[in-house]
C-alpha cells in the first residue's frame, strides 16, 4: 500500500511538472520572438534615420549650391549693368568726337538773287529758320538724359528733336541714340526700326555701320540667327574698312 501511494505521488509531481515546463517553454519562444522584432524595428529604424541624415544633406547641398548661383546672378547682373553704363559713356564720348569731325552748315548764307527776266518770281514756299545753336542745344539735352540713364526720358527726346528737325544734320545722329536707348530698354524691335532710319535714309553717315551693327545685336538677342548674319555680313561689303566691319567679321567666326 505505501509503494502504491508513493507510486501515486510521483506520478502527480510529474504531471504537475510538465505544464510548468510547457509554460516555461512558451515564455521562452515568446522573448525570442520579441527580441526577433525589436532587431529588425531597430534595424528599420537606423535605416529610416540614415535615409533622413542624407536626404537633410542633400537638401543642405541644394540650398548651398542656390546660395552660389544666386551670388554669381548678382555679380552678373552689377557686372552687365557696369558695362553697360560704360558703353553708354563711350558711346558719348565717341558722339563728341565724330561731331567735331562732321562738316558744320554754313549758317548765314545768303541765296543768289533771282534773274531779271522782268516776270515776278514765284514766292517758294516758306520754311522755318533752323537755328544750329538751339538744334545743339536741344540735342545736347537729350544727351545728358542718356548719359543720366534716364533712358525713357532720352528716348522721347531724341523722337521729339527727330521730328522737330528731320533736315538737321544732327538728326542721324538722334536716331542712332534713339536705338541705342531703346536697346537699353530691352525693347529691340524699336532699337532697329530706329537703327534702320539710319542705315537707310543716311548710309554715308559715320553712324551707319554702327547701327548695322546694332541691328545684328538685337536680331541675335530675338533669336534671328539668319537675319544677323546676314545684317554682318552687310556690314563688311558696304563698310570694309570701319571698326564695325572688324567687329562683323570677328562675329561672324563664331
Amino acid at each position: 500500500m505505501a509503494r502504491c501511494l508513493a507510486l501515486a505521488g510521483l506520478w502527480v509531481t510529474v504531471l504537475a511538472v510538465q505544464p510548468a515546463q510547457a509554460g516555461l517553454f512558451d515564455d521562452d519562444e515568446a522573448r525570442r520572438q520579441i527580441k526577433d522584432l525589436a532587431i529588425k524595428t531597430s534595424e528599420r529604424l537606423d535605416t529610416v534615420a540614415k535615409g533622413q541624415i542624407e536626404l537633410a544633406n542633400q537638401i543642405q547641398a541644394l540650398r548651398d549650391e542656390n546660395a552660389r548661383l544666386r551670388g554669381q546672378v548678382e555679380t552678373l547682373t552689377y557686372e552687365l549693368d557696369a558695362a553697360r553704363k560704360r558703353q553708354q559713356d563711350f558711346y558719348v564720348d565717341l558722339d563728341g568726337r565724330l561731331r567735331k569731325l562732321e562738316p558744320q552748315p554754313a549758317a548765314g548764307s545768303d541765296p543768289k538773287p533771282p534773274a531779271d527776266d522782268g516776270k515776278a518770281p514765284a514766292e517758294p514756299p516758306r520754311k522755318a529758320a533752323s537755328d544750329p545753336a538751339a538744334e545743339a542745344r536741344e540735342y545736347e539735352a537729350a544727351l545728358n538724359l542718356f548719359r543720366a540713364n534716364k533712358l525713357k526720358e532720352a528716348a522721347a527726346a531724341f523722337e521729339a528733336f527727330a521730328r522737330a528737325h528731320p533736315d538737321s544734320s544732327l538728326t542721324p545722329n538722334a536716331f542712332y541714340w534713339l536705338g541705342n536707348a531703346q536697346y537699353s530698354l530691352r525693347d529691340c524691335k524699336k532699337a532697329i526700326d530706329a537703327h534702320r532710319i539710319v542705315a537707310s535714309k543716311w548710309p554715308a553717315n559715320s553712324r551707319a555701320p554702327e547701327a548695322l551693327l546694332n541691328i545684328a545685336t538685337c536680331q541675335q538677342e530675338l533669336a534671328d540667327a539668319k537675319g544677323a548674319k546676314a545684317t554682318l555680313e552687310a556690314v563688311v561689303a558696304k563698310y570694309p574698312d570701319s571698326a564695325a566691319a572688324n567687329t562683323a567679321r570677328q562675329r561672324l567666326k563664331k
